[in-house]
């Protein structure tokens, strides 16, 4: 299944997803789109709190990997898929391919497994568009360490991000139909204007003249 206006955002953390999905989703807005801006893990009652149990403390990986499925469950039958169903666009931070790159990648788990559990538990929904923001990890992780929040995660060695940024760049090889790999260096403008032209190439949509980015 294809989602026409399914758009997710993944990178480590550090590399501006969130900056780019509030600049993406006011492009849209601003030329009479309807959009929901969401996250995994969280975006519901439920997954919300599924994020303050993974993100609060270490759990074992794999129960790590049940507790990211369950909120993004809980997501695709709630709150993505009804959004879609009535025709608006969806940006997400983070969907399945951050479950392969951090679980699968970087955790050791079986990422065919991951893949199959996602097909399984979550309808197997596929993102139209997914914007990999391609960050070096040490400067990613030194961004993300000074972040307001940040969890377990930004705690582990940097070996455990080379190993989370190659899994997404297998990805991002795997499947270039879906993944545009987006160069996440520099101001946050020139970022925002590679990710409006590939959204412009990819999705057939056109900024209202009065957007400047």
């Amino acid at each position: 299944m294809v989602a026409p206006r399914f758009i997710t955002f993944e990178g480590l953390d550090g590399s501006g997803k969130s900056t780019q999905i509030e600049r993406l989703g006011a492009a849209l807005r601003a030329s009479g789109e309807a959009v929901v801006a969401t996250r995994q893990p969280g975006g519901t009652e439920l997954g919300e709190r599924i994020r303050g149990l993974v993100l609060g403390a270490a759990a074992a990986p794999p129960a790590e990997l049940a507790l990211m499925l369950a909120a993004r469950a809980q997501a695709v039958r709630e709150r993505i898929r009804p959004a879609l169903d009535q025709g608006q666009w969806v940006l997400c931070d983070r969907f399945h391919d951050a479950t392969e790159a951090y679980q699968g990648g970087g955790r050791g788990l079986d990422r065919g497994a991951i893949r199959e559990l996602h097909r399984l538990l979550c309808d197997d929904l596929q993102p139209r568009l997914t914007l990999l923001l391609d960050l070096d990890p040490a400067a990613s992780l030194a961004r993300a360490r000074n972040l307001p929040g940040a969890s377990h995660f930004e705690r582990e060695e940097l070996a455990f991000f080379d190993r989370v940024a190659a899994a997404y760049r297998e990805i991002a090889a795997r499947e270039p139909a879906r993944c545009a790999v987006i160069p996440a260096q520099g101001p946050p403008d020139a970022v925002a204007g590679r990710i409006l032209g590939t959204v412009q190439a990819r999705c057939g949509w056109r900024p209202a003249s009065r957007h400047v980015g």
